[in-house]
């Protein structure tokens, strides 16, 4: 293990602790349902690495603030990501039945059930932003309107359609990074953007930067993906190996052959890593969470 990667995973060990606890308060106070809440605990408090959350939290940390005011913006994005997770799943969609390693929602629930607690993780997320403590309101709005942007049609749900219509065909390489920019990408980009918002001293510069970062980044995770997704076993990844494939979805490692996609990764990995040169050591954990990105088996 690598000190990099050390740091990484120490890093997203403590925003899995602050985060998840916060989840777990405020899921325990929402849901009408019993068999409801018991949906949205278990889709959101069963596992995961808090990739998000972590670079919402490290990117506050960029532009000298602490987490304490970025938790809200970060607990809002893990609620976004499990939602679009349940979704995803349905058998109207990519029809899985496992995600980290247990049964998906829909499985170990029921299909209804498993609506409507993504529905109900959606909502709660905007909930919290509207109700961030200690957030002025003109901070409050611009993550929410972030977050929306990010998580709706001009975002993931928009990628996740351009995805659906892709089956079977072959993308270009500016095809293939336009569907992974909304898919995958859009709510990276909105976890970093959120997290800077969140000092709400952040400078024009300094939150160019950092939208670099997140967009380069968010390319890289979904090339990761996709590498694991053949080499990967699902054992480790939580997720059926070759799925993608089987599905005969379009991936950097179909368009560019497995070589390709290990040097477009690379490429990805070094333009992220430069693109926080103005900042000092106050931006290592993004750095860090970089190099995690690009290694992670899982």
């Amino acid at each position: 293990m690598t000190e990099q990667t050390k740091a990484a995973e120490d890093f997203l060990e403590s925003c899995r602790t602050l985060v998840d606890a916060e989840l777990d308060r405020c899921i325990d106070q929402s849901a009408a349902s019993d068999r409801l809440q018991d949906a949205m605990r278990y889709s959101v408090l069963g596992g995961g690495k808090r990739i998000r959350p972590a670079l919402c939290l490290a990117a506050a940390r960029a532009v000298g603030h602490e987490s304490e005011h970025a938790l809200a913006p970060a607990c809002a994005v893990e609620l976004i990501h499990a939602y679009s997770l349940i979704h995803d799943d349905l058998p109207a969609m990519d029809d899985d039945e496992l995600r980290r390693g247990r049964p998906t929602t829909h499985i170990a629930f029921d299909e209804a059930t498993a609506i409507l607690a993504g529905d109900a993780l959606q909502a709660l997320a905007f909930g919290l932003l509207a109700n961030g403590s200690g957030l002025a309101s003109e901070a409050r709005l611009a993550m929410v309107q972030e977050l929306a942007k990010a998580a709706g049609h001009q975002g993931m749900v928009g990628g996740q359609a351009i995805d659906l219509e892709s089956v079977g065909k072959t993308l270009t390489l500016a095809q293939l990074e336009t569907m992974h920019r909304h898919k995958t990408g859009a709510l990276i980009e909105a976890s970093v953007r959120m997290g800077a918002l969140s000092a709400e001293r952040a400078d024009t510069g300094a939150l160019e930067a950092l939208t670099t970062y997140a967009r380069v980044l968010g390319l890289a995770f979904q090339v990761q993906d996709d590498l694991l997704d053949i080499e990967g076993s699902t054992d480790v990844i939580g997720k059926p190996q070759g799925s993608d494939v089987a599905r005969s979805k379009p991936t950097y490692p179909a368009l560019l052959g497995l070589d390709g996609a290990r040097q477009h990764l690379a490429e990805l990995l070094q333009t992220a890593q430069a693109s926080l040169e103005r900042f000092g050591p106050e931006a290592d954990p993004l750095r860090a969470m970089a190099d995690y990105v690009v290694a992670r088996t899982h």
